[in-house]
């Protein structure tokens, strides 16, 4: 499978606890932080419960 590159675009203030998390658990802390993930089902989720903070692109 291909990867995918994950940037996180806005803030993590005012976002849920979970949503704080899942971002965390991507290696993304602060605005701009880019990671390369899996491209999984396990990853899937991940990106679209916070999809409305981050951009992704294929790696």
């Amino acid at each position: 499978m291909a990867d995918i590159k994950v940037k996180l675009v806005r803030s993590l203030i005012g976002s849920k606890k979970d949503q704080i998390a899942t971002a965390h658990a991507l290696g993304l802390k602060k605005i701009g932080d880019i990671s390369v993930q899996p491209n999984n089902p396990q990853t899937q989720g991940k990106v679209k419960k916070i999809s409305h903070l981050i951009e992704t692109t294929e790696a």
